[in-house]
């Protein structure tokens, strides 16, 4: 590799990183400033709910919409794109005069975090397509750093400054992340911009009598084939595993310290095992996908997470107040599928546009999934007066996250769903 093709590499390396490292800025900054921006914007429980299920609900709107412009826009000038939407919802928010506008600008936040989302994968497959298993663990490692960041510096940020400073800075981060794929945009291109070529069939070279010698050689960009998503049973087991794996994470997120402090905990003692659980999700992200990358069919890795988070479950459901930190990290380990589904996205499809649509359908059918765990969660909890039912329900959904795992797990692609049948012979 000459160069200036490294310089290349590591430019887009730098670019997909910061991007994942905002990907979750914008939601998990706001939660621990509530009662702060609440003297300023009057937030109701109501209102906290809804701004509780905006992240997901955008991520799942946006996350249809971006495959669709995929198609007729380049990938790196959709990227900038998002990131220009979601800094502009960050700034916008903080000078919102009133409860409805910085909702609506959340959401304008929130969709432009949402297309990031789904362009990721495929820019991975496009740039970096003999290094998608390291590439998938920096780039996950990166959003779980970038989850946590904001809430741990959020009040600190705001007691130095105000709520308005520490919303407001983490578009700052975003701004960052815009300079490399700008950069990119205006540097001329180092490979063919065949984006959405299919794989082309070798040229055949004679070279004597005896000796055939196989060339591949690039061809103009081929019409992108139809895909109805909606048909395929790759996109659907694709779609379950990552809608059900976030699912599972958010309602422990949700729910996880009413659990412990209704068992005995004190408030800090939850909040620190809430923390032990999202904590676990670095190590996966960075182990995960190295390990998969290597597996034929991963499901065997899946296998080992379900009975974590069933071992974890069941010991919160009927003894969380003993062994507790034993149950949530049993429970923090089941979501090691998560970086193993966006894994998944670029090693079960052979083209760009197949990663793009693939990753657009399972991430906003995913995340439409997801808006539902916390909400039912409560309810279920509500009308019964026990967690037993809410555990019923979590139980119920990862049967589908394994039903999804075991369909897309298996070594065939996507595109393989749209396939002509060959012709029976008389």
């Amino acid at each position: 590799m000459s160069v200036k093709k490294q310089h290349k590499a590591w430019l887009f390396v730098a670019a997909i990183i910061l991007t994942a490292l905002t990907l979750r800025a914008a939601v998990t900054v706001v939660p621990p400033l509530i009662s702060t921006i609440n003297v300023d914007l009057p937030l109701s429980t109501s209102t906290i709910g809804i701004l509780g299920m905006l992240p997901t609900a955008a991520f799942a709107i946006f996350g249809f919409l971006t495959p669709y412009m995929i198609r007729w826009v380049s990938l790196e000038k959709l990227i900038v794109l998002a990131i220009v939407v979601g800094i502009v919802g960050q700034v916008a928010r903080v000078l919102a005069p009133n409860t409805p506008l910085f909702l609506l600008f959340s959401v304008v936040a929130f969709g432009g975090l949402g297309a990031g989302n789904v362009l990721l994968p495929p820019l991975v497959k496009k740039h970096f397509p003999t290094k998608i298993g390291l590439m998938t663990a920096l780039y996950v490692t990166s959003i779980s750093i970038g989850t946590a960041l904001p809430a741990q510096l959020a009040v600190p940020v705001a007691d130095a400054t105000n709520w308005q400073v520490s919303l407001a800075a983490w578009a700052g981060i975003s701004t960052i992340a815009l300079i490399p794929w700008l950069v990119a945009l205006m540097s001329p291109r180092t490979t063919p911009g065949l984006t959405n070529a299919v794989n082309a069939p070798p040229a055949v070279v004679l070279q004597s009598e005896e000796t055939v010698r196989f060339v591949p050689t690039p061809v103009a960009a081929a019409p992108a084939p139809k895909m109805n998503l909606w048909r395929s049973p790759t996109a659907w087991g694709l779609m379950f595993m990552f809608g059900c794996t976030s699912l599972n994470t958010y309602s422990m997120f949700a729910w996880l310290p009413e659990i412990l402090t209704g068992a005995g905990l004190d408030r800090g003692q939850a909040g620190s095992m809430l923390a032990l659980f999202a904590a676990l999700g670095l190590p996966l992200s960075l182990t995960i996908p190295l390990i998969a990358a290597k597996m034929r069919n991963p499901f065997p890795a899946v296998v080992v997470m379900l009975a974590c988070f069933v071992a974890g479950y069941l010991g919160l459901l009927l003894s969380p107040g003993s062994g507790t930190w034993i149950w949530v990290s049993l429970a923090g380990l089941g979501p090691g599928t998560f970086p193993l589904s966006l894994l998944l996205i670029n090693h079960r499809t052979r083209t760009q546009i197949g990663a793009g649509v693939l990753s657009g359908f399972s991430q906003g059918m995913g995340y439409a999934l997801a808006c539902t765990g916390p909400l039912f969660f409560g309810l279920l909890n509500q009308w019964t007066g026990s967690w037993t039912a809410p555990f019923i329900f979590l139980f119920a959904t990862l049967l589908l996250l394994g039903a999804g795992a075991w369909v897309i797990c298996r070594p065939r692609m996507l595109e393989d769903d749209f396939a002509p049948r060959p012709m029976r012979q008389p």
